[in-house]
């Protein structure tokens, strides 16, 4: 019998369910979960601009769209600047900045792009300890849009 206990013993603590001690491990508190949408966003859609887990951000895939306007600017260096903008603006909900960046995907309909990007991209960082970050090619983005990002935070 207490070779049996034993057994269950050392398989509980390995599981997590009983600490080394012998006694019962508390249950980790869950992480707190907040749910960041803005207010006025021009596309009604059943997502959330951004959830925040602990101090990690996760941002859904936003497109430079003008607020004012409701649609995405005539300049791919306008559009760059909407889009980088609000994603600025979530960050800030959930006390964060473009510095809190620790992965961006950033998705593209014309490569050619890359160029025109990277340095209106790179003003919104203080630092050059850029996040880990993807530029990859896509058919075709909502509201026709050029640039589309989602990114991951992870609060300094």
């Amino acid at each position: 019998m207490n070779r049996r206990i034993s057994f269950l013993a050392v398989v509980l603590a390995v599981a997590g369910i009983l600490t080394v001690r012998g006694a019962f491990s508390q249950p980790t508190p869950q992480a707190t979960r907040k749910v960041i949408k803005m207010a006025g966003g021009p596309i009604t859609a059943p997502f959330s601009d951004a959830i925040l887990v602990g101090n990690t951000l996760y941002l859904a895939g936003r497109i430079g769209i003008d607020p004012k306007t409701g649609k995405v600017p005539e300049k791919i260096e306008d559009e760059a600047k909407v889009l980088l903008d609000s994603e600025k603006e979530v960050l800030a909900q959930a006390g964060m900045t473009m510095d809190d960046l620790v992965y961006v995907q950033i998705a593209c309909t014309d490569l050619s792009l890359f160029q025109k990007f990277n340095p209106i991209y790179a003003s919104y960082f203080s630092t050059k300890d850029y996040p880990a970050r993807e530029f990859i090619g896509a058919g075709s983005l909502l509201a026709g849009g050029h640039f589309e990002l989602q990114a991951i935070a992870v609060k300094k």
